[in-house]
């Protein structure tokens, strides 16, 4: 497969939290603070993480959220989709990080054959992700945790494999976000949004050519595609990103070799 498009794996973007509208409303003296987790794809075909729970760090305390615990393959969180992790409260305060806390279950299937996935820091005491935000009470905050699953697994031989996360934490109150189709769909291009050093990148759906890139800061993209082998690279430059709103490209017609 061609990926002659370089670009630079993000190691863990911050962006501050949101105050927007939930699915539930705060209770009188507190806040509603809600976390998703979504995916920007590998190629793998599945990557299963067991969650147990999230913490955060609140003013001086730890505090553990109520979570929807269970394994969950990371592959079908993607483009646009994503799955509720915490529906809770808190009272005013100052969060400052969030902890992810996985168990021992965490598997990645390769050509059909499926992989133990090693991961001793977040066993012991779980992912943290800096997040700095003032909480005030009657106000509802939502957080995607993004996990980039090309950039998360390392092969160390031997068929082993160690869970790095690469993680992004954004609100798209506060980030913008690039849609559009890549076509044909059997082309299965590599979708890269491109600003300066920054790279944020996706796969293009293998039925519908559909692609979404959630979490952008405002600016101007070129948007780069890389396609399988049989069919051209592609880049549309200069789209405009705005924060809070999705661009919706037209459909991108990947063009075969000659």
């Amino acid at each position: 497969m061609k990926r002659s498009i370089s670009y630079l794996a993000m190691a863990l973007v911050l962006a501050t939290g949101f105050k927007g509208c939930s699915d539930s409303e705060p209770e009188g003296g507190e806040a509603n603070i809600e976390f998703r987790l979504t995916d920007m794809p590998g190629e793998y075909q599945q990557v299963n993480i067991d969650v147990l729970s999230v913490e955060v760090k609140f003013n001086d305390s730890t505090i553990s959220l109520s979570t929807n615990q269970g394994v969950y393959n990371l592959l079908e969180f993607v483009n646009g989709k994503d799955t509720l992790l915490v529906d809770d409260q808190l009272p005013s305060g100052y969060i400052s990080q969030i902890r992810l806390i996985l168990g021992d279950n965490n598997t990645v299937m390769i050509d059909s054959m499926l992989y133990d996935l090693k991961t001793p820091s977040a066993q012991q005491s779980g992912l943290k992700l800096n997040v700095h935000e003032e909480i005030i009470s009657g106000e509802s905050y939502a957080y995607m945790i993004d996990f980039v699953v090309d950039k998360s697994i390392v092969e160390t031989g031997n068929g082993k494999y160690i869970l790095k996360p690469v993680i992004k934490v954004y609100t798209e109150a506060v980030t913008g976000s690039i849609q559009g189709v890549a076509w044909p769909a059997e082309s299965k291009a590599l979708v890269m949004a491109i600003m300066n050093e920054d790279t944020v990148s996706t796969y293009a759906d293998t039925v519908s050519g559909m692609f979404l890139i959630r979490g952008l800061s405002e600016g101007n993209y070129d948007m780069a595609f890389s396609p399988l082998e049989a069919y051209q690279d592609t880049i549309i430059p200069n789209i405009a990103v705005i924060s809070g709103q999705t661009v919706l490209m037209d459909t991108v017609f990947i063009q075969q070799d000659q």
